[in-house]
């Protein structure tokens, strides 16, 4: 079902629509990734900090579905930075896999790995606990050892702006194959994609419906051309708009049925939507309806549009 494909700089083929797994409670996770796999998904996006991987890896099981089969991928938290393997070995052995398909830093920016907590170490002042002196250029390094020593086929980043990307590219030995970001029909960071493209990076869309209670579901650009083209429902316009451009999209749910729908609505609507639609749908953030929904308090500027830098 899931035939839609994207080739990586590194040759490796990537199933273009992932199940996204964060905020999916452990109980529920397992039941929608073995779900998942059975409807047709043969990609699961995941992380260490999402603390559900023992669940993801017991769905994957319970799905029967081969290993080599499926694409995962997870990512390097903050407070792992210096710490790259040990990170690496706790998501392998919580999925029960020997290897990833693709390993990402999860965001530019290290943290306190002495800290408050093991997540989220914070300072006396309420501010989260950045390790300022840290470069990204080492965390990277420790990314390419894992390629080196077999454990992750690939690695890319995620939430890395053009001008963190441009800290790590002139010393890397490994382009990074993808860089996983919040883009959707509000957030579109059209300039961010073509410098992607122009680096032969592949995007990633995670909460490419936005969040939880989404305006984009009742979007009218995007409504109306779901009913120009006798979709089921604006959610595959919104997908299919991103398959279209060439972006993976990661759609979290753990509901059955919309598991199944995202996938078949989206490779719908990617069929049938047109270079005027796309347009139209391009043109909807620049009309005065961009926002982003994840800007977490990191206290730092990371070189986004549409970021406000005041947060502490």
């Amino acid at each position: 079902m899931a035939s839609h494909s994207t080739t990586l700089n590194n040759g490796q083929i990537i199933p273009a629509i992932g199940l996204g797994t964060w905020q999916s409670k452990p109980n529920e996770v397992a039941r929608a990734v073995e779900h998942a796999l059975k409807a047709g998904y043969r990609h699961i996006d995941c992380a260490w900090a999402y603390g559900n991987e023992k669940e993801v890896g017991e769905g994957l099981r319970a799905s029967g579905v081969p290993r080599e089969e499926v694409f995962i991928t997870s990512k390097l938290w903050g407070t792992y930075h210096k710490r790259v393997e040990q990170c690496l070995d706790q998501t392998l052995a919580n999925l029960g896999t020997t290897y990833l398909d693709l390993y990402l830093v999860h965001w530019p920016i290290a943290m306190n790995p002495n800290g408050s907590h093991p997540v989220m170490p914070m300072r006396p002042n309420g501010n989260r606990d950045i390790d300022e002196s840290w470069d990204i250029r080492d965390t990277w390094k420790g990314m390419e050892a894992m390629v080196k020593k077999g454990k992750v086929k690939a690695i890319g980043a995620s939430n890395f702006s053009q001008t963190v990307l441009e800290k790590i590219l002139p010393t890397a030995e490994i382009i990074p194959a993808v860089n996983q970001l919040e883009i959707h029909l509000y957030n579109p960071q059209l300039e961010l994609l073509d410098y992607l493209k122009s680096k032969k990076i592949v995007p990633q869309a995670y909460s490419p419906l936005g969040s939880t209670n989404s305006p984009l579901l009742t979007d009218e650009s995007a409504t109306e051309i779901a009913k120009k083209h006798g979709l089921k429902s604006t959610s595959d316009v919104l997908l299919g708009y991103l398959l279209a451009k060439d972006i993976i999209v990661l759609p979290k749910s753990v509901t059955p049925s919309r598991i199944e729908s995202n996938l078949t609505g989206a490779l719908e609507a990617y069929s049938v939507l047109t270079p005027e639609d796309i347009k139209v749908l391009d043109g909807v953030a620049a009309g005065g309806k961009q926002k982003r929904f994840i800007m977490p308090p990191w206290g730092i500027d990371l070189g986004f549009d549409n970021w406000p830098t005041a947060t502490k």
